[in-house]
């Protein structure tokens, strides 16, 4: 019996939430005297994964799972969890891992609690701190099923490096069926997507056109962050979609968000609330940002973002 971690890749790159998820296993395997066992698929370069405390890393390797499918995964992800006679799952929080954890969560006959922020506040009856309400309030959820899942909200428990040795498992698997077909896939551009960035940079209708998005992306580059943007900015095709972030959109909780020219409708902040710090830079004193902001700056845009890159530059 184990913990186990879903270890989500891309081309064969591993990515930063992924690395969080399993130094999240590694601290709950400690704490309830159990071993860590990470699981990949179809991924033919493990090595940076020895760093984060797993005790075995188990690769799924399956010509049917080269893209993915919730349920073909799922259904992978299960015959792990039954050899292993594993009792705790650990995901990740990308959408992927979501919709992973749902699908997984039916055919195993488990639990599945998203949005974890903390390491169980009780291990008998298991019971996990999450955000809900939009990132408004916290509760205690226990978790009664034989098998747990539980997917971990990104940047809040942090990746914390733990040298080990781990075992190498390849597993093949062939024939898995799904009714599922991919038609087609669409994927973000830009060296730092929004769900893996420590940092990011949006901006709003107050940049007047996409003319003038250079200016944001200059910032994100000097930052290395992402960039974002708001839903009238995608509806309009300044951006897009792939960038639009809020309670529609794409959740954000990144360590540091910069908000520029967006006023901070409900449904922009539900989408950006479990972000530790929110800096909003606004020409209108009265944007309802500034009353979820930890700092403001009231000032055209056009003049403050410039001078705030010269700055950055110059450190």
């Amino acid at each position: 019996m184990a913990v186990l971690v879903y270890i989500e890749s891309e081309n064969n790159q591993f990515k930063k939430s992924s690395y969080e998820a399993l130094c999240y296993g590694k601290a709950l395997g400690d704490n309830i005297g159990e071993a860590v066992y990470g699981v990949v698929v179809n991924c033919t370069d493990t090595e940076s994964l020895n760093a984060y405390g797993a005790d075995k890393i188990i690769n799924i390797n399956s010509p049917d799972l080269n893209d993915f499918s919730s349920k073909k995964y799922a259904h992978a992800i299960a015959e792990v969890i039954k050899s292993e006679n594993s009792k705790i799952v650990i995901l990740s929080s990308s959408p992927n891992s979501k919709y992973l954890g749902a699908y997984l969560s039916g055919i195993t006959d488990s639990s599945f609690v998203s949005n974890v922020v903390e390491l169980p506040e009780c291990n008998n009856p298991f019971t996990v701190k999450r955000t809900c309400f939009t990132n408004k309030a916290f509760s205690l959820t226990e978790l009664n099923s034989d098998i747990k899942i539980i997917s971990i909200t990104s940047n809040s428990f942090g990746i914390v490096e733990n040298p080990n040795n781990p075992k190498n498992e390849i597993i093949n698997i062939k024939g898995i069926d799904s009714n599922q077909k991919i038609l087609n896939i669409e994927k973000e551009t830009g060296s730092v997507t929004i769900a893996d960035a420590e940092i990011v940079v949006s901006a709003g209708r107050g940049l007047k056109g996409p003319e003038n998005w250079a200016m944001i992306e200059s910032l994100a580059d000097t930052l290395g962050a992402a960039t974002a943007c708001s839903k009238p900015v995608s509806d309009m095709g300044w951006r897009p979609h792939s960038e639009h972030v809020g309670q529609t959109g794409k959740p954000v909780s990144s360590n540091l968000y910069i908000a520029i020219g967006i006023s901070g409708a409900i449904q922009h902040l539900a989408g950006i609330n479990s972000s530790k710090v929110k800096v909003v830079i606004n020409n209108d004193p009265e944007a309802p940002f500034f009353k979820a902001a930890d700092y403001g700056v009231v000032g055209d845009a056009f003049e403050v973002v410039p001078t705030l890159i010269e700055k950055l530059k110059a450190r």
